[in-house]
Order: C-alpha cells, then sequence, then structure tokens
C-alpha cells in the first residue's frame, strides 16, 4: 500500500514462515548477522526483488531495524538504474514486523554531506 510522499509501507501481525510451518528467521537469531539474513530474505519474499544489500543495521527495545537497498529498475548502463532504500522493522524473534520505502536513487548517485 502506498503512503504519503511516495512511500510504501507494509505492517502485519504474521510471521514469515517456510513450508514446515517454522520461523525464517532461522540460525543466528537474536545476532546482528541473524538479522541481517532475516531481513533481506523476508523483504525479497514481499516485494519479489533480491536486495542488493544491507546498509544499516541497529538493534531497538523491540528488536532491529535495518536499511535493505533494492534494484527497482535495471538500466543500461548501471549506474542510471534506479535503487530503493527500504527501512524494516524485526521482533526480537527476526520476523518482519513493517517495512517502508525511505527513498528512491540511481545507482550511480553519491550522498553528499555537508
Amino acid at each position: 500500500m502506498a503512503s504519503e510522499a511516495g512511500h510504501e509501507r507494509r505492517s502485519g501481525t504474521g510471521r514469515a514462515r517456510s513450508g514446515s510451518g517454522r520461523s525464517r528467521s532461522g540460525s543466528g537469531k537474536g545476532t546482528a548477522a541473524g538479522a541481517m539474513r532475516s531481513a533481506a530474505v523476508q523483504l525479497q519474499e514481499l516485494l519479489g526483488r533480491p536486495p542488493e544489500s544491507v546498509s544499516a543495521l541497529r538493534p531497538t527495545d523491540d528488536g532491529w531495524e535495518a536499511y535493505v537497498e533494492v534494484l527497482e529498475l535495471e538500466r543500461i548502463p548501471e549506474t542510471t538504474s534506479v535503487m530503493g532504500s527500504y527501512r524494516v522493522t524485526l521482533d526480537t524473534d527476526g520476523d518482519l514486523v513493517s517495512y517502508e520505502r525511505t527513498r528512491r536513487y540511481t545507482r550511480g548517485q553519491i550522498d553528499r554531506r555537508d
């Protein structure tokens, strides 16, 4: 569903589960590496596009918050491809609680900090 300023936001109470009924967060649950894998895998399931990278990860009182970069529109040359940065919130079990696209940019764009 779309929200203000062209951002996408999803949330839910269900847990992402494999066919066996076990949580996808799997091994490494509670660790930074496990949270990174969990954020990337679950976001890919929802968007149908593989993530390029996890650009940030931080623990929160309720679990984890990650920023995941996703290729949204492939173009030639690659530097003109459109990327999306998604904020992904995971609970303490490593299950996706919500996601929101926070920005779109071209792959060749460099962030300028003043």
